[in-house]
């Protein structure tokens, strides 16, 4: 079963509280996201860092139940 935009975002909120995060379902069929997550998590961390916090938020959920998200990550300005 495809995973809903708003359970990728409760992932996320739940491991980086803080985060700002947007989803975008990028072929309508509930298995191509986009996500843009700002966190103060983030800082100083690489891009490959901040990628990972992300894919650990979403519990092993990559690669199965979610195909593929596009990610964009960064710390507040």
């Amino acid at each position: 079963m495809p995973m809903q935009p708003a359970e990728i975002e409760a992932l996320i909120k739940s491991a980086m509280p803080d985060a700002k995060v947007a989803i975008e379902d990028l072929a309508g069929d509930g298995d191509h996201y986009a996500a843009t997550v700002v966190s103060e998590s983030f800082r100083g961390l690489s891009r490959v860092k901040q990628h990972q916090l992300v894919y650990a938020a979403l519990q092993g959920r990559m690669g199965g139940v979610l195909h593929a998200l596009a990610l964009q990550t960064s710390a507040p300005d």
